[in-house]
């Protein structure tokens, strides 16, 4: 594991150990964490720690055109029950996030610098959001969210950094509805960090860090 200075940099990836930890240190300027996720690096910590910087091997990601849809789920989107848009409501989607219990991690990692700085990033342009909202009938204007995901957009890949759920199947379909958008654009794959037995029943799986960097200087 390597101290990060106030350079800009970072050590190269195949320092990492095993379980992906590369460097900790330095800070989350919107400069930083730009040239973090092009050279396939992530920030993630617990409040009241320093900043810690992965970049695990394997990488798990998605494809596109591998995603797989359940019959229950294709059941659920054909009732209409939500509505998803993209990009508008972006620091009412990382403060759920926030807010979200999570009982594997023994709460959130999603610290009050670390909102702040993604929120900055989605003011330049980079950081993006999708919303799951409550879709009632067309005489009904009060909807509600329900769902979301936030992540960094770099182009060609969408690095997903975390969703939410107030409701069963909502984060399902806000991950759904961002699959098949970026498939439409042309994207190459969704960056999902680290091995998740959802993700991985959506479609999602494991390849080598390096290929994952190849995707990355496309």
């Amino acid at each position: 594991m390597v101290l990060l200075s106030e350079d800009l940099v970072f050590p190269p990836v195949h320092l990492a150990d095993k379980n992906g930890l590369l460097a900790i240190g330095g800070d989350l300027s919107p400069e930083r964490l730009l040239l973090a996720y092009k050279s396939g690096i992530f920030p993630w910590y617990n409040q009241d720690e320093p900043i810690i910087w992965y970049s695990p091997d394997p990488r798990m990601v998605l494809f596109p055109k591998n995603l797989k849809i359940s019959k229950s789920m294709k059941q659920i989107i054909r009732k209409n029950q939500f509505k998803a848009t993209f990009n508008q409501n972006f620091s009412e989607v990382i403060s759920n996030c926030k807010n979200s219990y999570r009982e594997v991690q023994g709460g959130t990692w999603i610290t009050d610098e670390m909102e702040q700085a993604y929120i900055n990033l989605h003011q330049l342009g980079v950081a993006k959001s999708v919303e799951v909202w409550e879709h009632f009938d067309s005489d009904q204007c009060d909807k509600k969210l329900v769902g979301g995901l936030y992540g960094i957009d770099l182009g060609h890949v969408f690095c997903g950094e975390s969703m939410f759920s107030k409701v069963s199947n909502a984060s399902k379909f806000a991950f759904i509805y961002l699959v098949q958008k970026l498939e439409k654009e042309n994207y190459k794959l969704i960056d999902c960090q680290v091995y998740n037995a959802h993700l991985a029943s959506l479609g999602a799986d494991e390849i080598s860090r390096e290929t994952f960097l190849s995707y990355l200087k496309m």
